[in-house]
C-alpha cells in the first residue's frame, strides 16, 4: 500500500488510522480515528528536534548498523534501538534523526521500512529514501482494526503488565491494620477461583458499598533490607490472588432460645476470582491500584544515580536473575527515579586474596557492566525493574549506576 509524498507519521501526528482491509475483495478504506495520547517528555522532544537538526555522528552507530530494517511485529522502539545505537536508551535521538517522518516515537507500525542515510560522517533514520514515498505493508484483514493499536511500544507491555498490581511495598504496621480473611464457605485445604471467603477489617473498609470491588490477597509482609546501610526501606507483600466483594460487613441482630437479643458483626462476602499462590485463612486484603495505561518510554535519568539491587522479586530460592525477570532496588520516588529510568546493572567485583603479593593483600575487582534494568513501579524508597539484558546472572548486591555515567 503506498501512501502520499507528505509523511505519513507527520499526518498522523493528532490522529491514528483506522484500517479495513477486505480479504475477498482485496480492497481497502482508511478513516481516522484519535490517536492514543503517549507521552513524549520534554526533554526527549528537545533532544529530538537537536538531532533532527544535525543527525548524530556515525561514530555512535553500532558497527553492523543495517541500511534498511523492516518493522515486524513483536519489535518494540528498544529492539530498534537496539539494532542501531551502541546506547539505545538514546531513542529520542533515534526518532530525531528525521523529525518530520517520525513525529511521534509511538507511532511506528509493522511493516513499515526505515532508512538508515550517512551523509559526511552524520547519520539519520528515515522512513523513505529521498524521492520515493513511503510505503508500508499490511496485511489483509477482514476486520476494522485502528492502526494505532498496533503501533510500536517502548518496550515489550507484556513482561510488565502482571506485576503493575503484584508488587506492593507496605509501611511498617500497614500489614496489620490490612482487612483480613477469618473464614470461608467450605472447609477445604486450597481455596480455588469461585470459592466463597470471608473478610472483616478494622476500618469498615469492607463494609456495604463496597460490593463488586476487586482486592488483592497478600501474605507475609518481607522486610526490604537496604544491602548498602542494612536499614529497613520497606516491607514487600506477597501477591497470592484476588477476590471480588459481593456483599459488604454489616451487624445483625438475632434471638437466642430465651428471647434475648445479640448484635453480631457479619463478616463481608468475598468470591475468589484468580489464584497465583496458595491462600489462605488469615491472609491480608489491599485495594487494587488504580487502573492507569502507562507508556514506558526508557531514557537515562537526568541526573547520575547509583543504587544496589535488593531482591529478586517472586523467588525465595533463585540466586540470580536474567533477561525479563524482575528486580527490586534501592532507590524510589524520594531519590528522583521516575518511571522509564534505565539503569545499568554493575556486578560487584569480588574480594580476593592477591596470591602474587607475599603479604596476600586482599583486594576488591572492579566492578563489571552486566547489561540495563529500566524501572516500572517506584515507591518512596524502593522501585522495581525489568531487566531488559544481562551477558551473567544478575544478583542481590550487584550495583546500578546511571547508563551514561563514566566514573
Amino acid at each position: 500500500m503506498r501512501a502520499s509524498t507528505t509523511p505519513l507519521f507527520h499526518q498522523l501526528r493528532s490522529s491514528a488510522v483506522a484500517v479495513a482491509c477486505m480479504a475477498c475483495a482485496g480492497m481497502s478504506a482508511w478513516a481516522a480515528t484519535p490517536a492514543a495520547q503517549l507521552p513524549v517528555t520534554a526533554q526527549q522532544r528537545s533532544t529530538a528536534q537537536q538531532v533532527a537538526a544535525l543527525g548524530i555522528p556515525e561514530a555512535d552507530l553500532v558497527a553492523n548498523a543495517p541500511e534498511s530494517y523492516v518493522v515486524k511485529r513483536g519489535d518494540t522502539l528498544w529492539d530498534i534501538s537496539r539494532i542501531y545505537l551502541q546506547q539505545p536508551w538514546r531513542w529520542p535521538a533515534l526518532w530525531g534523526m528525521n523529525l518530520q517522518s517520525i513525529a511521534n516515537p509511538h507511532l511506528i507500525y509493522p511493516g513499515q521500512t526505515l532508512y538508515l542515510e550517512r551523509r559526511n560522517g552524520i547519520a539519520r533514520l528515515v522512513t523513505s529514501r529521498s524521492g520515493e514515498d513511503e510505503v508500508i505493508r499490511i496485511s489483509p484483514r477482514v476486520r476494522s482494526e485502528s492502526l494505532s493499536g498496533t503501533a510500536l511500544p517502548a518496550v515489550n507491555q507484556r513482561l510488565i503488565e502482571a506485576f503493575l498490581v503484584e508488587p506492593e511495598v507496605l509501611a511498617a504496621g500497614e500489614s496489620e491494620k490490612a482487612p483480613r480473611l477469618v473464614g470461608a464457605a467450605q472447609e477445604r485445604a486450597l481455596l480455588s477461583p469461585g470459592d466463597r471467603v470471608y473478610g472483616r477489617s478494622a476500618d469498615q473498609s469492607l463494609e456495604t458499598g463496597q460490593e463488586r470491588q476487586y482486592y488483592r490477597v497478600f501474605r507475609n509482609a518481607v522486610p526490604m533490607v537496604d544491602p548498602e546501610t542494612n536499614a529497613v526501606l520497606g516491607y514487600e507483600a506477597q501477591y497470592l490472588g484476588k477476590v471480588q466483594v459481593m456483599a459488604g460487613e454489616r451487624k445483625e441482630t438475632t434471638l437466642d432460645a430465651k428471647g434475648h437479643a445479640h448484635t453480631d458483626p457479619v463478616p463481608a462476602s468475598l468470591d475468589i476470582t484468580s489464584v497465583k499462590e496458595e491462600i489462605r485463612i488469615g491472609d491480608k486484603l489491599l485495594p487494587m491500584p488504580r487502573a492507569t495505561v502507562t507508556s514506558y518510554v526508557p531514557h537515562a535519568p537526568d541526573e547520575h544515580l547509583q543504587g544496589s539491587v535488593m531482591s529478586i522479586y517472586g523467588s525465595n530460592s533463585v540466586a540470580y536473575a536474567s533477561r525479563n525477570n524482575v528486580i527490586a532496588i534501592n532507590r524510589g520516588q524520594a531519590d528522583g527515579v521516575e518511571l522509564g529510568h534505565v539503569f545499568r546493572l554493575m556486578t560487584r567485583g569480588a574480594r580476593i586474596k592477591d596470591k602474587t603479593d607475599s603479604d596476600q593483600t586482599v583486594i576488591k575487582l572492579p566492578n563489571e557492566a552486566n547489561g540495563l534494568a529500566m524501572v516500572f513501579r517506584t515507591f518512596d524508597k524502593v522501585s522495581y525493574a525489568l531487566i531488559l539484558e544481562a551477558k551473567e546472572g544478575v544478583k542481590v548486591g550487584d550495583s546500578l549506576i546511571s547508563p551514561d555515567y563514566r566514573p
